[in-house]
């Protein structure tokens, strides 16, 4: 085995559930290659913070689909991969194998939806099983994660690998091929960071608000949920239950309002999202049910869907919104960026397969 220092340096820039799954998937490929370092502003601890998107997972940490539109080949090969890995994963109390049930206003070709060969224990509802207003509806078995005790999982199994963390924010990109030194090679997941990270400035991103309420419900068992679409929806409502792992908490939404920064929580919406649940599942008003917290985020989102790619930037790095500061590298040379950011609302249902494709890229390096 190689001295630590003799190894290349892999830097993460950002701590998220991206982030985080592209160190699990290097160190388990590449055990004895890379040193690896996780860069954040943000850490698993910070689980409160509404910056950091990953704690929040919105759309409740689960997989679901967003349309019953094919998505192109590799959304759905990250996708597959993703929930392939976290349905073997149950036995680890980190996820959850639940049942979901989608109602949808028109029937149309619901028996052959795309995801039907994705979730398992699919079919197609009958009309004595949908509620008043719903003329189709699907139901399937499908996985839904506890992001607070799996973030700190994926960080503990980083640390037990050697992965070192480092909280501090990064600005620019030239400060992370400091951190990362000679023949260094970063990754970006950043997020909605990747707007203002100077060198990249993908004005591309933008959030997508979502507004959610945590409710501890222990007789909810199953995900409930109208089709989001695109999220193009002119009043951005969107209308989900899925219970997490353990506790009996279950998350209810919610909102999905694109280029909407507003963090605070609007108790009007609230109100909006704990009548629409009621009204698909009472059980959420029985006396031992009772709200635990209201929830804002930001997903990050990206016009033209996720970038997940290699980009090579020269070095020394210059900019002129960074005038007079000059990094500690000064010799001339390329550093290898691996992009992996922009995935909205869909960074848990497909972390494992982006993470898989972005580390694929070391291999044009």
């Amino acid at each position: 085995m190689s001295n630590t220092q003799d190894k290349k340096h892999i830097v993460i820039i950002g701590s998220g559930v991206i982030g985080l799954t592209i160190a699990q998937v290097v160190t388990t490929r590449f055990p004895d290659k890379y040193r690896v370092t996780i860069v954040a502003r943000d850490t698993p601890e910070d689980l409160t913070s509404q910056a950091f998107s990953s704690p929040w997972a919105l759309k409740g940490a689960n997989w679901s689909p967003f349309s019953v539109e094919m998505p192109d080949h590799k959304t759905f090969r990250r996708e597959l991969e993703t929930f392939n890995t976290f349905w073997d994963m149950e036995h680890t109390g980190l996820t959850y194998n639940v049942p979901y049930t989608i109602y949808f206003p028109e029937a149309q070709g619901l028996e052959n939806v795309w995801f039907k060969a994705l979730v398992r224990d699919f079919r197609v509802l009958s009309p004595e099983e949908l509620p008043s207003g719903f003329t189709g509806g699907v139901k399937f078995s499908t996985i839904t994660v506890n992001p607070i005790k799996y973030l700190p999982w994926l960080k503990n199994e980083l640390l037990n690998r050697g992965v070192v963390f480092v909280k501090r924010q990064i600005h620019t990109i030239g400060e992370a091929a400091d951190i990362a030194g000679p023949e260094g090679i970063i990754f970006n997941a950043t997020g909605l960071g990747a707007r203002s990270l100077i060198g990249v400035e993908d004005k591309l991103v933008y959030p997508i608000r979502g507004q959610t309420i945590l409710v501890e419900a222990p007789a909810v068992k199953e995900c409930v949920a109208l089709p989001i679409g695109t999220g193009e929806n002119p009043d951005g409502k969107a209308t989900y239950i899925i219970p997490r792992p353990s506790q009996g908490h279950v998350i209810i939404g919610g909102t999905y309002q694109k280029n909407n920064w507003d963090t605070s929580v609007n108790f009007e919406t609230a109100r909006e999202i704990w009548d629409r649940a009621v009204e698909f599942l009472p059980a959420l008003k029985s006396d031992k049910s009772r709200i635990i917290s209201h929830n804002v985020g930001l997903r990050p989102a990206r016009e033209g869907g996720p970038r997940i790619e290699l980009q090579k930037v020269r070095l020394p790095f210059v900019s002129d919104l960074m005038h007079g500061v000059k990094g500690t590298i000064s010799e001339e040379r390329e550093l290898p960026i691996i992009h992996a950011y922009g995935f909205g609302g869909t960074g848990y249902q497909a972390s494992w397969g982006s993470a898989e494709e972005a580390v694929s890229l070391l291999e044009s390096i």
